[in-house]
């Protein structure tokens, strides 16, 4: 499975907006998370997407580089590597960049893919987000027009993102918005798609109240017709082919009834996160507790090297791993779906 070409991604992209299912967009910062994100693609025939954060870049640079944009490169590369011996297609991507980390972070990694187009490699990245949710629409737009058009010239897929997800992930923490700057407005879709239609082909990540982090059943008010109103107001003015290809955001916890919503409004990619955390650490606390006298060396003994070999509980993490994202892969009817056979 070498990682999608940008002709594959775009195929992939289109056979889920034509089959009303959606890719698991996971978020990664080590090899274990990434042979975790391989296996369950795999084990569910099912493509996919396999995401890096700023976070996540400057985590996998370790403690002496704290270097996002070298992070995000290791991992990725790494994914390629690891790829090609599955039998599935996934996507690179990076997730949330703000505005003011387009030079930073956006920006090095669009000239490595150029680097690598100009070498005979195929891209480092297929999609890339900017995030500038958090200003006003017209300069977000500016922003995301300037980023699409870098983007477009390496045949790379921008997301960008109107409307604000809630909660905290990854530093950005907007749990203290008021509701209704959780709700992209149907002129803002329309605001969207005019000002970068005719630029690049993009993904929308329209905010329906949705918000990243773990909640308890209730506590989280998700409007989905909010995008099936866009889609209608968008599609009305210009035509079908401008349906949106939109992100579900904040995914994690959400019931599969109203995942399945969405399905139908145009989501093709859901980003999971905090739920794949907690699939990664529960069965390493589960081992440590369990192992408590072999993994810590008690009262002068000298422990259990079976069981403190981080490899002994770092299995069960990628296996965690494995399993809750195959359950996503259900959940968005993505499993028995890969494209792989009929484009490689």
């Amino acid at each position: 499975m070498p990682v999608a070409s940008p002709v594959q991604y775009a195929q992939m992209l289109d056979a889920a907006q034509q089959g009303n299912y959606a890719y698991p967009a996971i978020n990664v910062t080590s090899l274990v998370t990434i042979n975790g994100a391989l296996k369950a693609f795999s084990d569910q025939k099912s493509d996919g997407i396999i995401q890096i954060s700023t976070g996540g870049g400057i985590f996998a640079s370790g403690l002496c580089q704290q270097d996002m944009v070298l992070g995000a490169i290791v991992l990725a590369e790494a994914t390629h590597r690891l790829a090609e011996k599955y039998d599935v297609l996934v996507a690179l991507h990076t997730d949330h960049c703000q505005a003011d980390k387009i030079d930073s972070f956006l920006k090095p990694l669009i000239a490595e893919t150029a680097r690598r187009r100009e070498a005979g490699l195929p891209n480092l990245f297929q999609s890339h987000m900017l995030d500038a949710s958090e200003l006003p629409l017209k300069e977000n737009m500016a922003h995301s027009q300037d980023v699409l058009k870098l983007c477009a010239a390496q045949e790379i897929i921008l997301e960008v993102e109107a409307g604000v997800v809630g909660g905290e992930e990854d530093g950005i923490d907007n749990s203290e918005l008021p509701a209704e700057k959780l709700y992209t407005t149907t002129e803002d879709m329309i605001c969207v798609y005019e000002s970068l239609s005719d630029l690049g082909r993009f993904m929308f990540a329209a905010t329906f109240g949705n918000v990243h982090g773990s909640y308890k059943p209730g506590s989280v008010k998700l409007r989905p017709e909010i995008l099936q109103e866009g889609q209608q107001a968008v599609m009305e003015k210009h035509g079908a082919a401008a349906k949106f290809d939109l992100v579900f955001h904040g995914g994690s916890g959400t019931p599969t009834s109203e995942i399945q919503r969405t399905l139908d409004y145009g989501v093709v990619k859901m980003n999971i996160d905090t739920d794949t955390q907690y699939a990664f650490t529960r069965p390493v606390a589960d081992h440590i507790m369990k192992n408590y006298d072999g993994v810590l060396k008690i009262e002068g003994e000298v422990g259990n090297k079976k069981v403190y070999d981080p490899r002994s509980y770092l299995k069960k993490a990628e296996t965690g791993t494995a399993d809750r994202l195959a359950a996503a892969c259900d959940d968005l009817r993505s499993t028995g779906k890969s494209i792989y056979a009929s484009v490689k």
